[in-house]
């Protein structure tokens, strides 16, 4: 642990001059477009090459950017519980073609018979065809779900696949869905008889990454405070919405500990993994089009070159995820605002970071 502290400190000391002549413009790009704080990184497999935190955790107070602060990851949660059922599988716990109905039998009868066949795989790469549903979703509401965390859960979705879950047959190419994921989820606890909670901090700790779960801000009011379009920062406060789609989009974590994520998986795909060979890591991110386990994907025709990416939105914050793996190069941003605008000049700092680091994700 204190090889990787230092490690970290060290990468960020050398590159100090680089990465201070893009916070210039990365904040210029932040004040204009309204990001209360931003914070970004870009990795190598073996070295973090630039990290930065700007700004302030609150509009208008005092409490200025910390490059440890914890910000919600939106959707990104996805490529780590993507990752956690491959460990899984590899473990044997589980097989990618096991059904949902195998492990949750009780629930078959009085679901939608097009649901019966979906396996553990149809949902991690959004192959299952049914229909999206969110934290804006009026319907159902926490009295008809109820339980501790791990019941709500089990609650939503047995609700869920009893409604017209699937999608018309014309459809069924590609869709996502975040009750896929939480399907997934529910079907990593069946099969190891641990919480979803239980099963992302253990994988934390063998990473040496501190994962948790909700508003960062709600066991510590100095760290991010999210906000809305309009600028409104969210108050602490249990969204059990949220709460229903943990293992589709409800972690929260540091930029250096994500970093850490990100640079296992580059170092996966470039056959630097323990636990996968190469050719697993990259059937992962490229293994099936548009969306494999957890990952986008796409190839520029300008270059050739393939990376894999993910986008989270959970309602006050913005997250990027871009991997390139034929330059050994990631780039991370996170944003505590989800708004149009805070997305344009996200997009224009990538944008800045791949021309200095020679990743033409965009062009």
């Amino acid at each position: 642990m204190k090889k990787l502290f230092f490690a970290l400190v060290l990468s960020i000391f050398f590159n100090s001059s680089h990465a201070q002549n893009n916070s210039s413009f990365a904040d210029s790009i932040r004040i204009k477009y309204n990001i209360p704080e931003l914070a970004y990184a870009v990795v190598s497999s073996d070295s973090v090459l630039e990290i930065n935190a700007l700004g302030y955790q609150r509009i208008n107070s005092k409490y200025k950017a910390k490059i440890d602060d914890r910000f919600r990851l939106g959707s990104i949660t996805k490529t780590i519980t993507a990752y956690l059922a491959a460990v899984l599988v590899k473990e044997g716990k589980i097989k990618w073609d096991t059904k949902f109905f195998d492990l949750y039998p009780e629930l078959k009868a009085k679901s939608k018979p097009e649901t019966y066949d979906f396996t553990l795989q149809d949902f991690i790469t959004f192959r299952a065809s049914i229909n999206t549903w969110s934290y804006g979703n009026e319907t159902p509401t926490q009295k008809e779900i109820k339980g501790n965390n791990q019941q709500q859960r089990y609650e939503f979705i047995a609700w869920f696949l009893q409604q017209n879950a699937t999608i018309p047959e014309k459809k069924k190419e590609l869709y996502g869905s975040n009750p896929s994921y939480v399907a997934a989820g529910l079907m990593l606890e069946k099969a190891t008889g641990k919480t979803y909670e239980t099963l992302v901090n253990e994988l934390g700790k063998s990473l040496n990454i501190d994962f948790d779960f909700g508003q960062p801000n709600l066991k510590n009011e100095n760290e991010p405070w999210g906000h809305d379009e309009d600028l409104k920062p969210e108050a602490p406060a249990l969204n059990y919405k949220l709460n229903w789609l943990s293992s589709a989009g409800n972690i929260n974590v540091s930029l250096p500990d994500y970093c850490k994520f990100t640079q296992m998986q580059l170092q996966g795909l470039l056959g630097k993994s323990k636990l996968f060979t190469a050719e697993e890591f990259n059937y992962m991110h490229f293994g099936l089009p548009d969306f494999s386990f957890g990952w986008n994907s796409d190839v520029k025709n300008s270059s050739d070159l393939k990376y894999s990416f993910h986008n989270g939105n959970p309602g006050t914050f913005l997250t990027k995820v871009y991997l390139c793996p034929a330059i050994n190069k990631a780039f991370i941003l996170f944003a505590n605002v989800q708004a149009e605008g805070a997305d344009k000049g996200m997009i224009l700092i990538l944008e800045e970071l791949e021309k200095k680091y020679g990743a033409p994700l965009f062009n």
